[in-house]
């Protein structure tokens, strides 16, 4: 189903029978009028609702319609702002002009002349969007899913699908594979372009932080809380948010957006009044869910509810027909022009891309800046791909002269660490890493947090993780 908005209109002014009249002629046309008695309260609406045009009174009691104009203009740029006013005089609506209202009209009003004024107030907006739609369209040229694969082929025939209704969407992957790239497009092809494409990164946010990131804050809810804050939930309003990484969000706030599904309604931190949402939620992960389900990290209610459609990205070894299309794509963008050999071919399919997508991007670049152009042969192309921590036909690292490589505590890399795949091989290091740094650390975790530059809830979370024991740690 597609999701179509009618303009919305506000009406602010505290004469009653203005309002009506207003609201009477608009709805006519068949706007979504809403009116308010001052401009306190018209900003409470704002803040609820997307609003396309504001009629907004001059003399208002509690907020003065110029003192709002200010801060209409501060808050939603975009939105154009009709000052009426039944004492007017030229100062007066030179000041609101220069202040950014798109008109100026004086009691008593002229119907026709109203209605002349917000139409026009939305041809503004509608040229606005189709600048915004162009722009995107030339952002969905590079947001294109590339490749030939039939796996490629099947994920473009669920983003378009997806795309045409506002059902939720999980998209599981490895990291690296464009999780993020197919969220966007299910997005810019959806009648929600028009509207914000917001994203949570739930792995980066600290659990202490993440409901406040999502749903908003009032000012002094918490220390440091010196003003009040939208949350993605509100700033996503009207289009989509992508909750990347949810698999590591925190069983509280797992709850919480259950909660969001099931009522479309969100209330800020310390805050007492409900704001409705309209927001289309893209979910992706790269753990197993349903594992996560079974043992408890993650919630099988809002599992169900997230997994309405369910898109699943391949790494890019089990495609490995895209690699020289995407290697294509990425140098045309960055207007590079190389030719591969065909043993450069050949070494591209043959490396197993730990990184997935981002590694072959990431290669990508290194090729635009340190290659000089023409063709790049095999030989070359390895470089390169040992310059990014790569390997290719054998170990990174390795040994060199006999000497065996070490851990930052001087310890030896044990010979299985070597015969690991890339994710074991990494969690195996990190675990030993951490181990030295807690050590180093005297087991203080917000002073070994400070020194690896992480935050102490993602180090607890890391421990947690891999059962470094609770004794040796202090808070």
């Amino acid at each position: 189903m597609g999701h179509t908005i009618s303009p919305a209109i506000l009406i602010i002014d505290d004469e009653p029978g203005i309002r009506q009249a207003l609201a009477s002629i608009l709805e006519d046309e068949k706007y979504h009028v809403y009116t308010a008695e001052d401009a306190v309260v018209g900003m409470e609406i704002l803040n609820k609702n997307k609003i396309d045009v504001v009629f907004l009174d001059v003399l208002l009691p509690r907020l003065g319609g110029l003192e709002a104009l200010e801060h209409i203009r501060g808050n939603w740029p975009n939105l154009e702002v009709v000052m009426i006013s039944g004492h007017a005089n030229i100062d007066m609506a030179v000041r609101a002009v220069k202040g950014g209202a798109f008109d100026f009209l004086e009691k008593p009003l002229s119907l026709d002349k109203v209605l002349t004024v917000c139409r026009n107030a939305l041809t503004i907006e509608k040229l606005r969007e189709e600048n915004r739609r162009l722009q995107k369209n030339v952002s969905l040229a590079h947001q294109e899913l590339v490749g030939d694969s039939a796996a490629i082929n099947s994920i473009r025939t669920l983003v378009k699908q997806a795309a045409a209704s506002d059902a939720r969407i999980l998209i599981t992957g490895e990291n690296g594979t464009g999780k993020d790239v197919v969220a966007r497009a299910i997005h810019l092809r959806s009648a929600r372009a028009e509207y914000p494409f917001v994203e949570v990164n739930c792995a980066a946010i600290p659990e202490t932080l993440i409901e406040s990131e999502l749903f908003g804050h009032e000012k002094g809810a918490f220390t440091n809380a010196v003003s009040s804050r939208k949350g993605r939930f509100e700033i996503a309003r009207g289009g989509t948010l992508f909750l990347d990484e949810i698999g590591d969000m925190s069983l509280s706030a797992q709850a919480k957006v259950l909660r969001v599904i099931q009522e479309q309604k969100i209330e800020r931190l310390g805050g007492e009044k409900t704001i409705d949402t309209d927001v289309r939620i893209v979910a992706a992960t790269n753990k197993n869910l349903e594992e996560a389900c079974a043992q408890g990290s993650f919630r099988q209610d809002l599992y169900f509810r997230l997994n309405v459609i369910p898109i699943h990205i391949p790494p890019l070894r089990e495609r490995s027909g895209d690699i020289p299309l995407l290697l294509c794509h990425f140098l045309n963008n960055m207007e590079t022009e190389v030719r591969l050999e065909d043993d450069a071919m050949e070494l591209l399919s043959s490396h197993d891309w730990p990184g997935n997508v981002r590694e072959l991007k990431n290669l990508a670049e290194r090729i635009a800046v340190m290659h000089s152009g023409g063709s790049i042969s095999g030989k070359e192309l390895m470089g390169l791909l040992n310059r990014g921590g790569g390997y290719a036909g054998g170990h990174a690292g390795g040994h060199a002269g006999g000497k065996k490589d070490t851990l930052p505590d001087g310890a030896a890399l044990p010979e299985t660490l070597l015969e690991q795949n890339f994710s074991e091989a990494k969690e195996s290091f990190e675990k030993r890493y951490l181990e030295f740094q807690l050590s180093k650390n005297n087991g203080i975790i917000s002073r070994t947090a400070e020194a690896i530059g992480i935050y102490p809830s993602n180090l607890h979370a890391k421990l947690k993780k891999y059962g470094i024991a609770a004794q040796s740690i202090k808070d």
